[in-house]
C-alpha cells in the first residue's frame, strides 16, 4: 500500500481540490484508491445526517464507495479546529478510532490519501495535533501551499515543522485558488520555486483538473 498525508500551509489553501486531482490521476493509472478524512469540522446537516463536504469530494473523486461513517469518522458542525469543535459538542475524538479507520482504508487500497485539517499544528485531541496523526499513520506528506503572497514564509516553516518531527515530505503543490495572480505574488511564488529548500515541486492552476507531475513519483 502506498498513500500521502495531505496537508496545509494554512485552512483553505486547496487541499482538498489538489487531493482530487491525485486521486483521479492514480485511478488513471489502474489504481485503486481509497480516501480519509480523518475529522471534518464546519459539517452542515442533510436530511438528518452530518455531511462531510470534503470528504464527499475526495470520495467521488477516488471512486471510493464506502460509507460516510468510513470516510470521515468524526463529522463535526463547528468549523474551527477539530480540537475546539469537538470540545463544544462534547465529543472525545479517539486516536485509536483514527487509527482502526485508517487501517480499515489501507486494507482495500494501492493507494491510501489521507486529508488533514488545516495545517501540522492544528490541535485535534489534547496531545494531538495533525502532525502526530500523519507519524501515527506512517504516511509521508504532501504539501499543499497556497500560490499567493505570504507563500514564503507559510510552505517554509510548514517544511520546518515537518523535518522537526522526522516527518518525510513527498513533494510540495503550490495551488492558485484565486483566478489571478497578481506580479509581485508571482515574483515571490518563482523566488521560493527556485530555492533548494523545496523537494519535489508542482503548480496547480486555478480551476485545472490535471497536475504537471508525475504521480508514480509521489507514492
Amino acid at each position: 500500500m502506498r498513500g500521502l498525508f495531505v496537508t496545509g500551509t494554512d485552512t483553505g489553501c486547496g487541499k482538498t481540490t489538489v487531493a482530487c486531482v491525485l486521486a483521479r490521476a492514480a485511478r488513471e493509472r489502474g489504481l485503486r484508491v481509497r480516501v480519509l478524512k480523518p475529522v471534518e469540522t464546519g459539517c452542515a446537516e442533510s436530511g438528518g445526517e452530518r455531511i462531510p463536504a470534503d470528504a464527499v469530494a475526495l470520495a467521488e473523486a477516488a471512486a471510493d464507495p464506502r460509507p460516510v461513517a468510513e470516510l470521515c469518522p468524526y463529522r463535526l458542525a463547528l468549523p474551527a479546529a477539530p480540537e475546539i469543535a469537538a470540545r463544544q459538542e462534547g465529543v472525545n475524538i479517539d486516536p485509536d478510532v483514527l487509527q482502526q479507520a485508517f487501517a480499515a482504508t489501507a486494507q482495500e487500497a494501492d493507494v491510501v490519501l489521507v486529508e488533514g485539517a488545516g495545517g501540522l499544528r492544528v490541535p485535534i485531541a489534547p496531545g494531538l495535533e495533525m502532525a502526530e496523526l500523519a507519524l501515527l499513520f506512517g504516511l509521508p506528506l504532501l504539501v499543499v501551499a497556497r500560490a499567493s503572497l505570504g507563500t514564503i514564509n507559510h510552505t517554509l516553516l510548514t517544511l520546518e515543522a515537518a523535518r522537526a518531527r522526522r516527518l518525510a515530505v513527498a513533494g510540495v503543490v503550490f495551488s492558485h485558488v484565486d483566478p489571478e495572480l497578481r506580479d509581485a505574488d508571482r515574483a515571490n511564488l518563482d523566488l521560493l520555486i527556485g530555492s533548494s529548500a523545496l523537494p519535489l515541486h508542482a503548480e496547480l492552476p486555478h480551476g485545472a483538473t490535471t497536475l504537471d507531475l508525475d504521480v508514480a513519483a509521489l507514492f
